[in-house]
């Protein structure tokens, strides 16, 4: 765990991740930990915006060189990759000075004292008067005289001196100081940012270092960003940079050391100054009696020889490895500091900025980690980047790895470059505390891998050659859009992010699968460069555009882009569309573009030959026959429709020729057929064996509330196991290799039996075995006997906690995007117990016959023809104006329900061939092979229903069934089914008089076929279980539900 975490705040947004290391010479203690995040995003809250520059105007001219200024500091930040430069006002009368003061809100005052008189002190002194919070700063041009000058001058006023010698960058240098100084203690709080100590008194010597420093500090900021995975990531990242802090005396030195020793990246430090401020100068009190036993400077502070070497002596104690570097003109300090383990920096040296650069490399973490021979102190390797570093840790001798493991300089490296939060772990796994060197390159291993994962959930990186490998999650090529997919895969991935209780499971994984998006603009490059929109706009066959497609050319840049991809992922990849239009917030675009699957093959031309024909195929099909039907019915213009493609890891196992995963599933956050002890809040999940595309079709899936994993209604009776679960999966064909693709995106897909499944030893924890000695199911897989797909291992014996990972994804998808969901996932469960959750998909349900704006239960009964408060189903049938109903009364006898059923079979036939639905009445329950207990009938038979009634009679009560016998089709096809008992007042009615009066179309001893002139209104809210048929005419507008 981090030792210093409680240093970090804890309202900064943090992802917790743990990570097992899976190697046994990894102690306990570092085995298992938590990396934290650190966000940014809050740091250098604080800024310098607006400056004031008070000058008489010889000096103001000689400031602006021409006016120039602020064009220069503009250019310095731009190069810097920094952002908000600050403006400049300048003045010369403590008159002009008011009236900015008055008008702007102004952050620095710089005064130029000039050779005349004492004017800009007098105005600096005025504005501290009326504005003390305001930071003020003197910019002198030193000379005998004004040194003379100030040193009767009180200077308590300004935070800082400066010498101004014309160089714009030291104008840069203030503002970055005090800004450090303003945001210096939140944001070591917030994230663990780092500090430069710097001690000097002399002014001409801090103006010349800060330059220099601050340069360097900012391009070594700008080399870390790139760590970034995108351009607003990486100029956040450059906030992380280490902060400057500069100290003037021995006690102020002292005191920040002790503050932020934890935090503290290196010390630079002059050999001779005071250890107090005993001047008026800086807000001191000068005590006239004290006799200076040292030499005193220009403020008559006194200065202690080896001031600097007592500092270090100090900081050593507490810390044995933090870089102390003295730099001094007397050159005896050389000795006095070596002899301590002290750098030394000749400040009379004409390359001291050389060589304090090159300290600060070697020492402080800047630039590349060079690894060193430590006999020879040669470079033995290079680290650029963290993604190096992970690369590389195993190929350093050990020798070399103990030399820096022993010094800290690992840590240091991370740190400066602002990965905290490994930085702050492996500065606590010492070499004292495990000496073991494998162990170390173990530790840090998996505490990258971890951080890089950490840092890829929920971003959209850019797609980066030398970056993307198999940690690395999702990313983009090019600059346009995501599509509708594409977006709704990071919406996902931040929800995963933003949620660690996803992950607090030993045996779970939950993720999206390895994304790479090709952006929009790589499909409008594509479609202009090959001149394909007279093709693609034309009403030619979808086969002719398709084979038009084929043949134009994709970007060679991309090549190498797949290549590295395919490294990446080693599976097959699918080829999704992400269109602008697609699984848009408010429009259902599903299934209308076509999705490609191509298996991993060792041939990586071959693959990419594959790649480019499946991309070439989605692109085409946004101009097939169904997308422009379907453009035109929705009211969209199709060259407003521009396709980005997903190219996706297929998440599953190979077994020899075929691929699929252990089970696909669809989750919908609304279930409009609750039953027992539900609720439509709960939501609904269909699971099956293999690809999802088998759900998506409409196969025979598994249906499960997640909330009551042990009520599954398929597997309740043996008849409806055997003849309600899966029989058939889907499986991407492994073997199927070739550029033959066609408008049919489902040519290599191989429709397999659940026996082939046996074959590959994939329904270990998802299937049942059916004894036909015994007529019983047993759970798990047995030699003989029929496998049912009823997946009770992981739903009834919790073998992985899917059920909860169901629970957690819908409500978390629902909650951010403040509407029910439908989610798409895959997963594959292991020999040893363990499962990888993969979510493919996430998008609004938002069907239109679903959109029910009105209280049904606020129509009143003299509008309905029938009324429900038990009812099944969801959302507005117009279109109805026939009632089928079996002729009942307070006598009706079960006895003559065979032939019923023969009646409205023969009815229900005749509605098929015209294509009409009806509203079906009758009592008893449906389907039930018992006809004692309702009519015997099978779902072909009443198939064209759209809404079926069944009715308690007072000697006919039977127990509503809530139409379980053919449950599967009614949640198929969203068929109502509404349950009437006539014995009590809440249990709804059928206004069966309105029926009786009105003239039979066609009408059996048993049955009768009622026709209305104008349309019924089928009304059903699935959340409350209300449904009512209102009578054509009845001019109803309920309100809406509150």
């Amino acid at each position: 765990m981090l030792k210093n975490a409680s240093k970090y705040k804890k309202n900064s947004i943090f992802a917790l991740l743990n990570l097992t290391i899976m190697e046994n010479n990894v102690p306990q203690e570092w085995n298992k930990f938590y990396l934290k995040d650190v966000s940014f995003v809050n740091l250098m809250m604080r800024r310098i915006y607006n400056v004031l520059i008070v000058a008489n105007p010889y000096d103001a001219f000689m400031l602006e060189d021409d006016g120039r200024i602020e064009e220069k500091i503009y250019n310095e930040y731009m190069e810097l990759g920094l952002r908000y430069p600050p403006t400049f006002t300048q003045v010369s009368t403590t008159e002009e000075a008011a009236g900015v003061l008055r008008s702007t809100i102004v952050d620095l005052v710089i005064c130029m004292p000039g050779n005349a008189d004492n004017d800009a002190f007098d105005v600096a002194r005025d504005i501290k008067g009326k504005f003390p919070n305001i930071h003020c700063v003197v910019l002198t041009p030193f000379s005998h005289g004004i040194t003379k000058r100030m040193q009767n001058e009180d200077l308590s006023i300004f935070d800082y001196v400066f010498c101004w010698l014309g160089n714009t960058n030291l104008i840069l240098s203030i503002i970055k100081l005090i800004e450090d100084k303003m945001n210096l203690e939140h944001d070591i709080q917030e994230a663990g940012v780092q500090m430069i100590l710097l001690v000097e008194d002399s002014i001409r010597f801090y103006s010349s270092i800060l330059p220099n420093l601050y340069n360097y500090i900012l391009e070594q900021s700008k080399n870390f960003s790139k760590e970034a995975l995108n351009r607003h990531a990486a100029t956040m990242r450059m906030r992380g940079r280490p902060k400057v802090v500069l100290a003037r005396t021995y006690e102020e030195a002292k005191k920040l050391y002790d503050k932020y020793s934890d935090n503290t990246l290196g010390v630079i430090s002059d050999a001779r100054f005071p250890l107090k401020s005993a001047a008026k100068a800086f807000g001191n009190v000068v005590d006239e009696d004290v006799q200076p036993k040292h030499a005193t400077d220009t403020f008559g502070r006194e200065k202690c020889p080896d001031a600097g070497l007592q500092l270090f002596r100090y900081i050593r104690k507490n810390d044995s490895f933090v870089p102390l570097i003295l730099e001094s003109s007397e050159s005896e300090n050389r000795a006095k500091a070596e002899a301590e383990g002290f750098r030394f920096v000749d400040k009379n040296s004409k390359k001291m900025s050389v060589d304090l650069r090159r300290l600060m490399e070697e020492h402080m973490g800047f630039g590349d980690f060079i690894f060193r021979d430590p006999k020879t102190h040669e470079e033995i390797m290079r680290i650029r980047s963290l993604k190096e570093l992970q690369d590389n840790i195993f190929n350093i001798p050990n020798d070399s790895m103990l030399y820096h493991i022993s010094r800290n300089h690992m840590s240091r490296w991370l740190c400066a470059r602002a990965i905290f939060p490994v930085s702050a772990f492996l500065k606590h796994v010492t070499w004292q505390k495990l000496q073991d060197v494998d162990a170390h390159r173990q530790i840090i291993f998996d505490a990258i891998v971890q951080y890089r994962h950490m840092k890829n959930l929920g971003v959209v990186a850019v797609f980066d050659r030398m970056k993307f490998d198999k940690y690395a999650h999702f990313a983009r090529i090019g600059e346009g859009s995501l599509g509708g997919k594409g977006r709704g895969l990071a919406f996902l991935d931040n929800i995963i992010k933003r949620h660690p209780e996803f992950n607090q499971y030993e045996n779970a994984t939950v993720q999206i699968p390895k994304t790479v998006v090709l952006c929009t603009d790589i499909f409008d490059e594509f479609m202009m460069s090959n001149n394909l929109y007279p093709i693609a706009l034309s009403d030619a066959s979808d086969e002719e555009i398709l084979k038009h497609f084929l043949h134009a050319q994709l970007p060679d840049s991309l090549i190498a882009d797949f290549f590295t991809f395919f490294e990446a992922t080693k599976s097959p990849i699918a080829i999704r569309s992400s269109s602008l239009l697609e699984d848009a917030h408010y429009q259902p675009f599903a299934g209308i573009y076509s999705t490609y699957m191509i298996p991993y093959l060792e041939d990586k031309y071959q693959m990419l030959q594959m790649l480019a024909c499946a991309i070439k195929g989605v692109y085409a099909s946004v101009f097939y026959r169904d997308s422009k039907a379907y453009m035109t019915a929705t009211s969209n213009v199709i060259d407003q429709e521009k396709m980005a493609v997903i190219l996706q890891q297929v998440v599953g196992k190979d077994y020899g020729d075929r691929f699929y995963p252990t089970m696909s599933g669809v989750l919908r956050s609304l279930n409009y057929y609750p039953i027992g002890d539900e609720t439509a809040e709960e939501g609904i999940a269909s699971l099956a064996l293999g690809l999802g595309k088998y759900i998506v079709d409409g196969g025979q899936t598994l249906r499960v509330c997640p909330y009551h994993p042990t009520q599954v209604l398929q597997t309740s009776e043996m008849e409806m196991a055997l003849r309600d679960t899966q029989t058939q999966f889907y499986a991407l064909d492994m073997q199927h290799v070739g550029e033959d693709f066609k408008v049919d995106d489902g040519f290599n897909i191989l429709k397999l039996r659940v026996k082939d499944a046996v074959e590959d030893q994939s329904l270990t924890y998802i299937a049942s075995t059916f004894d036909p000695y015994d007529q019983v199911i047993n759970d798990g897989v047995y030699e003989t006997g029929r496998k049912l797909i009823t997946f009770a291992s992981v739903l009834q014996h919790g073998v992985v906690p899917l059920p909860e990972l169901m629970q957690m994804s819908m409500k978390s998808g629902s909650e951010a995007m403040r509407r029910p969901v439908e989610i798409e996932f895959a997963c594959n469960i292991n020999d040893d117990k363990t499962c990888e959750f993969y979510l493919l998909q996430i998008r609004p349900i938002v069907d239109a016959k679903e959109m029910l704006d009105e209280d049904v239960k606020a129509i009143p009964d003299a509008d309905c023809l029938l009324r429900s408060h038990n009812s099944l189903g969801h959302g507005i049938s117009e279109d109805v104006t026939d009632v089928v109903y079996v002729k009942y009364d307070d006598q009706f006898s079960a006895m003559n329900n065979f032939y019923v059923a023969d009646d409205i079979e023969r009815i229900n036939r005749k509605f098929l061939a015209e294509g009409k639905n009806y509203v079906l009445i009758g009592p008893g329950r449906w389907g039930s092979s018992d006809h004692y207990l309702g009519v015997p009938v099978k779902w072909p038979h009443i198939s064209a229903a759209r809404v079926i009634v069944e009715v308690a009679l007072k000697n006919y009560n039977i127990d509503p069934s809530q139409g379980t016998h053919f449950f599967q089709n009614l949640t198929s096809f969203g068929v109502g089914y509404f349950t009437v008992d006539t014995n009590t007042e809440e249990g709804g009615f059928v206004n069966k008089e309105i029926l009786d009066a009105m003239p039979a179309v066609e009408e059996t001893q048993y049955v009768r076929h009622v026709r209305f002139e104008h349309p019924m209104r089928i009304l059903m809210d699935g959340k409350k279980q209300e449904g009512a048929v209102l009578l054509p005419g009845s001019q109803v507008t309920a309100p809406r539900p509150k």
